[in-house]
């Protein structure tokens, strides 16, 4: 059974960070965009950030970008993202999702287009 498993979230401050990870079981997604979407209490899942195959290519919503980096470190089969200056309203559930690379760059802020999922991990900032 193919996994992705986040870890990271937490309760921080308003202002501070968070570093969430996104390691796969069962395969490797070397080949996968990756992807962060979020999910807040009454909201849609929406896009925060995603990443290219090799790790040269990254995209952000405009709500994220400039305070969020989303990276991966392929060797050891693992997409990160640092959340800086955190803000009450980036309190939600975050996501880590991949998509078969071959599908190139277009479409990324569609959770449809998504083959893996994780389960989730809960990220709260007070004020």
């Amino acid at each position: 059974q193919v996994q992705l498993v986040e870890s990271g979230g937490g309760l921080v401050q308003a202002g501070n960070s968070l570093r969430l990870s996104c390691a796969p079981s069962g395969r490797t997604f070397k080949s996968y965009y990756m992807g962060w979407f979020r999910q807040a209490p009454g909201k849609e899942r929406e896009f925060g950030a995603a990443i290219s195959v090799s790790g040269g290519s990254t995209y952000y919503a405009d709500s994220v970008k400039g305070r969020f980096t989303i990276s991966r470190d392929n060797a050891k089969n693992t997409v990160y993202l640092q959340m800086n200056s955190l803000k009450p309203e980036d309190t939600a559930v975050y996501y880590c999702a991949a998509r078969m690379g071959f599908y190139g760059n277009s479409d990324l802020n569609n959770a449809d287009t998504y083959n893996y999922w994780g389960q989730g991990t809960q990220v709260t900032v007070s004020s």
